[in-house]
């Protein structure tokens, strides 16, 4: 069952329904990601794979969603706890906690316009992170902190597509049997940060 969560719009599943609990007094989410699920249009030439479903709303056209994400099942290669945005198979992004193959969490981001652009950010030394990613009219733009108070700008970009666009949150599990990805400390506004790069 899909939960009604406090201060954001109704939510969907952007394709088949996926495993999700919600803790209402702690206003956190938790999603269980099936075997060897994920989103990736390989840019070297490799098979799409799209059988990883998010939980999100539809973006208004200003906003900022937030939240603090931590992997709580035991870790495997490309595994995460994702912020992510979907207009169709070939017009999406996300913003991951992930897991590298060298056994290191860190901050990845993946921006697809018909192929996808995957970028490494920072390392992440504890148990969590906070990801954020706001929009701000035709741009979208993706931070992280370790405090949820100051932000490390990761990137800005456009989607090229004229589609309406589902922000929300998702669990990848590429190479593992699952992992589960608890979203909580969740913020919803209907405004974004006026400077992408001064921390705020």
């Amino acid at each position: 069952m899909i939960p009604d969560m406090a201060g954001l719009p109704p939510l969907a599943w952007t394709s088949a329904a996926g495993q999700v609990s919600y803790d209402e007094a702690g206003n956190a989410l938790t999603l269980t990601a099936a075997p060897g699920v994920d989103w990736s249009n390989d840019s070297i030439g490799g098979e799409q794979q799209h059988r990883a479903s998010a939980l999100g709303f539809t973006a208004p056209a200003h906003f900022s969603l937030s939240a603090r994400v931590m992997v709580v099942s035991p870790r495997t290669t490309f595994d995460a706890g994702v912020l992510s945005l979907w207009a169709d198979k070939d017009h999406w992004a996300k913003l991951c906690f992930e897991y590298s193959p060298k056994g290191e969490a860190m901050i990845v981001s993946v921006v697809t316009n018909t192929y996808s652009d995957d970028s490494n950010a920072n390392l992440v030394s504890g148990p969590w992170t906070y990801l954020r990613v706001s929009r701000l009219g035709p741009a979208w733009a993706f931070h992280s902190s370790a405090n949820g108070l100051d932000w490390c700008f990761v990137r800005v970009f456009r989607l090229h597509t004229d589609k309406s666009v589902r922000v929300g949150f998702l669990a990848q599990a590429p190479m593992g049997d699952s992992c589960v990805a608890r979203f909580d400390s969740i913020e919803f506004t209907s405004h974004s940060p006026s400077n992408l790069r001064d921390g705020s």
